[in-house]
């Protein structure tokens, strides 16, 4: 078993990938308008994050099994290498076909998140992978929290800086890992067969759905991911339309967001894990996301910005409590030589999600700007009914 001292260094592997990700956030808008007119760059910022998640969509499992033959160190190099090479090419444009051609290539290697998760599976006893995912997502949320500042910034000094910075400091996260992280799965725990197959997407999926246990668990995500998504992908347009609110207050709801997120995994999660089992806490997740999201749909009749606070605490602290339970229980469904094909498949859907999800939701949103959320609320409680039954036993 690996030492807790290499958890907390993948932990900050994940903060500086998250602060990474989310520095050139700020400034991608204004990056598009040096190459398209202001009336495209919203069509083109949608293209840019669509490409990078088919990409992701087909690249993700193939990652994972690599991870599950050769390790999770050279498959996190390698991918991370992918990344940086991408902020690169963003940072050194010159027209708008490098632009696509930097998401590609990073969406293309788009292993690293599902081999972090796979790693944690590696790295610890069942008992303790809810609390150590719920760290981990805890450090995502930190990334996300610190990085757009930190873009915005950079952008002020200069519009490419941030994609060079943000190259760099996934260069040190490879440094990080090459020079203080070892591996954690052992030659005689991986995976013995590796051919053509491994690079066929939909052999990838049938290995993995074949496997009973993971399949219900997949099929049950995907109602939480739908719905997740769904309130990811239409606030921030939602309380702008309905609540005429602007970027300082909705600055401040993510803010609320972030705050949440980093306390429900890194504090309740590990308190309420001493009373109750995953699988409890997992439904009262789901429970809370259920509550957040039919409170959206009130605030469109009762517009009060309490509603609105008391639905990010709901959704927030449900996620936080519901995800590492949810991959808790998804790792232990496999064994340890299909930890990285499991957690590529899984990364895998949720790339597709994002990208049909928002074009559904943004249909639906164009005619009703609060049933959108109505939906989304009752598509989590169909989860929680499928939830409650995969783990009825």
């Amino acid at each position: 078993m690996i030492k807790n001292k290499n958890l907390w260094i993948i932990t900050g592997i994940t903060v500086l990938n998250a602060i990474g990700l989310t520095i050139v956030l700020p400034i991608l808008p204004f990056l598009l308008a040096e190459y398209v007119s202001e009336k495209e760059v919203a069509t083109y910022m949608s293209a840019l994050v669509s490409v990078f998640a088919l990409c992701t969509f087909f690249a993700a499992p193939i990652f994972g099994a690599l991870s599950d033959r050769f390790g999770r160190k050279s498959i996190l190099v390698l991918s991370l290498l992918g990344s940086a090479i991408g902020y690169f090419l963003l940072g050194f444009g010159g027209a708008i076909w490098i632009l696509f051609l930097g998401r590609i290539i990073d969406g293309l290697t788009a292993g690293n998140q599902s081999t972090l998760f796979a790693y944690i599976s590696d790295s610890t006893v069942s008992s303790e992978r809810s609390r150590w995912f719920g760290i981990l997502g805890g450090a995502i949320g930190l990334g996300f929290m610190i990085g757009p500042g930190i873009g915005g910034l950079l952008g002020a000094i200069s519009i490419t800086l941030p994609f060079f910075v943000t190259a760099g400091i996934t260069l040190i996260s490879i440094l990080c890992i090459i020079f203080l992280l070892p591996e954690s799965l052992p030659k005689e725990k991986r995976s013995s067969t590796f051919n053509m197959n491994s690079f066929n997407l939909y052999h990838q999926f049938n290995v993995v759905f074949k496997l009973k246990d993971a399949r219900k668990l997949l099929f049950m995500g995907a109602f939480f991911f739908v719905g997740l998504i769904i309130w990811q992908f239409n606030t921030s347009v939602y309380l702008k339309d309905v609540f005429h609110w602007g970027p300082t207050f909705i600055g401040a709801v993510f803010m609320t967001v972030g705050v949440c997120d980093i306390l429900s995994r890194v504090i309740l999660l590990p308190l309420l894990l001493k009373k109750w089992n995953e699988k409890k806490l997992g439904a009262i997740g789901l429970t809370g996301l259920s509550i957040g999201l039919a409170l959206l749909f009130i605030s469109y009749n009762i517009q009060s910005p309490y509603i609105i606070f008391t639905a990010v605490i709901f959704i927030v602290i449900g996620e936080g409590l519901f995800d590492p339970s949810y991959n808790s229980q998804l790792s232990n469904s496999v064994d340890d030589t299909k930890q990285g094909l499991l957690q590529g498949t899984n990364h895998s859907l949720q790339a597709l999600y994002r990208v049909l999800i928002p074009l559904t939701a943004g249909f639906i949103y164009s005619y009703n700007h609060g049933v959108i959320f109505a939906i989304a609320a009752f598509i989590l409680i169909i989860g929680l009914i499928l939830y409650l039954k995969v783990n009825k036993n």
